[in-house]
């Protein structure tokens, strides 16, 4: 009998996220899932990460009612989404009644699966997350955030996933946001994985170092049940390796991938345009779509690297782009060797921009690295050195609990706030993780005027030219 291994679709959230910020509209999604559905993927990724954010903040959308669409459409296909653990979809901590409300609602509305995952792989910040997908009926799959350092080891990722099995995971994931897990420890890492737990393994890579395709059939090899591509319309650069490349690759392998390359043909060819539509309008830069081997050197994500060069060229300092580049290293060993990925990453590289630009290490301190150091995102993977604390916080003590153990009920509070707009659970939650975008969102649905700040205008009028 052939091997088996499964592909789960990402166009719908981190192929486009990747590439094109999460811009895709509702619209462009609809008349292909019929055809998504019979094509034999193991799940459609199509929600979390950004789109929640994307929906209200950019494309005018009601996120709740994106998902209830694509469920109506989507009868045989597990849907699936991202979940940054204690952080939902936002970039802090919420109290546990948030938590565990939105994970019901999520699967309430439509999501299969849930992949939930921490930042700093502190477990955690994930049994909530856990727990509530399992008691609302769902598939909890958590991630592994991989990265590299002399502390991320096989070992260490081995034993982090024997004790996600023993918090209650489903599955696991190797998610690999930086693109920089190399075949041969891809091969290894899902070999030892697979001894020591007996739950499915999915692999999660990009494209942007150049190596992701090779990585797939080491781990593939290696047993790996699922991995994760992007349908070739909206596939590389930044994105994952092309949904039918790999899939055809495999084949040729003796794999058996259940899927129906007529119908991931016909896919392509619907996304084809609407990939060429965002390009002609501007909103797929070419870079995203380059290699970028200095992931590998640097172990920075691609979306990254073209955020700080952003940042950079911005203030006339894109000259400093290699300085920060080997700063980054740098300080991520000072703050204890944490994964660069949301908000993490984010963090880390302010923090290295301010370190070059300033000329001084450490002058200037964003007040989330402050909060880092404090433990208020949960234990690093190696102990802060005392010197580095004492130059971010000084004296201050740093916790040791569960972060959100300090983090009293919220929905109440929510719940009253926004009593004038909200008209479900979900619209409270909206609130919750976004408050501003959701309330000008929930205001402007309402069809009516509501409290938007008041801005005095200053208009000076010359007299004699309106005579």
């Amino acid at each position: 009998m052939a091997k088996k291994i499964r592909l789960m679709e990402t166009v719908l959230r981190d192929g486009q996220q990747s590439l094109i910020a999460t811009r895709m509209p509702t619209k462009d999604m609809l008349p292909i899932l019929h055809t998504m559905d019979q094509a034999g993927y193991s799940a459609l990724e199509v929600w979390g990460g950004a789109t929640f954010d994307s929906c209200i903040r950019f494309l005018n959308e009601d996120p709740w009612e994106r998902l209830r669409s694509i469920r109506k459409e989507v009868k045989n296909t597990k849907l699936q989404m991202l979940l940054r653990g204690q952080n939902l979809l936002g970039y802090k901590n919420y109290a546990d009644d948030v938590v565990r409300s939105f994970v019901e609602k999520s699967i309430q509305n439509g999501i299969d699966i849930i992949r939930v995952f921490d930042a700093l792989n502190d477990t955690r910040n994930l049994q909530t997350a856990i727990s509530a997908t399992k008691e609302a009926g769902g598939h909890c799959q958590t991630a592994i955030s991989y990265t590299t350092s002399d502390v991320h080891t096989v070992e260490y990722f081995t034993e982090l996933a024997k004790e996600m099995v023993q918090i209650g995971a489903d599955s696991i994931c190797i998610k690999d946001m930086a693109g920089v897990l190399t075949p041969n420890t891809g091969y290894e890492l899902v070999r030892r994985i697979k001894d020591a737990v007996d739950v499915p393994l999915e692999i999660h890579t990009h494209a942007t170092s150049g190596i992701s395709e090779m990585t797939y059939l080491k781990t593939a090899e290696a047993g790996a049940d699922i991995i994760d591509t992007a349908i070739s319309s909206f596939a590389g650069g930044t994105s994952q390796p092309a949904t039918e490349s790999i899939a055809m690759a495999l084949e040729d392998m003796g794999f058996d991938t259940g899927l129906d390359l007529q119908k991931t043909e016909e896919i392509a060819e619907y996304f084809n345009p609407i990939r060429d539509r965002f390009r002609e309008e501007g909103q797929l830069n070419p870079k995203v779509k380059d290699t970028e081997p200095k992931a590998l050197i640097y172990q920075v994500p691609g979306g990254m690297l073209s955020n700080l060069l952003s940042q950079l060229t911005e203030q006339g300092l894109q000259d400093k782009y290699e300085d920060v580049l080997k700063e980054v290293p740098r300080v991520r060993a000072d703050l204890g060797f944490p994964p660069l990925v949301t908000p993490l990453s984010q963090m880390v590289g302010t923090q290295a921009l301010m370190n070059v630009i300033t000329g001084e290490r450490y002058k200037l301190v964003p007040s989330e690295i402050k909060d880092y150091v404090r433990g208020l995102y949960g234990h690093p993977p190696v102990p802060i050195q005392k010197e580095i604390k004492k130059l971010i916080i000084g004296e201050e003590n740093v916790i040791t609990v569960r972060p959100a153990d300090f983090i009293e009920p919220q929905l109440p509070a929510f719940r009253q706030e926004i009593s004038n707009y909200a008209k479900s659970e979900e619209d409270v939650l909206m609130y919750a993780l976004f408050p501003i975008q959701a309330k000008d969102f929930l205001g402007r649905r309402e069809d009516r005027f509501y409290d938007v700040p008041l801005q005095m205008v200053e208009v000076k009028i010359d007299f004699f030219e309106n005579q």
